[in-house]
């Protein structure tokens, strides 16, 4: 059976309120959905609270699920929505900033070379927040997450044209958001 006919199944059980199906789409799912507001979020902590929220949604509101598009479409779309809604709050709230994807030494590397591969990854992610918000998530469907654009148009419901020219534009303002740190961290 095709995955994506498997998980609407799982879904007619989870709407029944098996709570077995449940598990076996959160074990199908969780992680990229976790992976999708990694990207999104940039922190863990943060990225793992919103993927237990999205399958709270998904456990809820399982029955508003039209067929319309695949379940991981559907899902994919509470994810990000909840991903958006986190960062208003987050918007709101006054908070000392934290350390987003700290890497952790594990080999003997340069530190100088560890130093600035850090620095270039918080300047990446950085640049991808500066983005428009849906320049910012077709980014981070198609590179972070690394879906087929395809998928990217369904869950964004776009056009595959539509999505190509976000990325490009997407694309062309983070390498303007990226030179202008470059030169910002030159000059210090």
């Amino acid at each position: 059976m095709n995955p994506l006919d498997q998980l609407g199944e799982i879904l007619k059980r989870v709407q029944k309120g098996d709570r077995e199906a449940f598990a076996q789409l959160y074990t199908s799912l969780g992680d990229r959905v976790y992976n999708i507001a990694l990207g999104y979020l940039q922190n863990p902590i943060e990225a793992e609270e919103v993927t237990q929220e999205v399958f709270v949604k998904i456990f809820r509101f399982a029955h508003n699920f039209s067929g319309d598009s695949s379940v991981a479409t559907w899902v994919y779309r509470i994810c990000i929505n909840a991903c958006k809604d986190n960062i208003e709050k987050r918007k709101r709230r006054i908070q000392p900033s934290r350390e987003v994807f700290e890497d952790e030494i594990t080999s003997f590397d340069d530190p100088s070379a560890l130093m600035e591969k850090k620095e270039r990854k918080q300047a990446l992610l950085s640049a991808i927040n500066l983005l428009a918000d849906k320049q910012r998530t077709a980014i981070i469907l198609s590179f972070v997450d690394d879906l087929p654009r395809k998928e990217v148009a369904e869950i964004m419901e776009f056009s595959l044209k539509a999505v190509e020219s976000l990325l490009q534009r997407g694309k062309a303002n983070l390498r303007k958001i990226l030179q202008k740190f470059e030169a910002t961290r030159r000059k210090k």
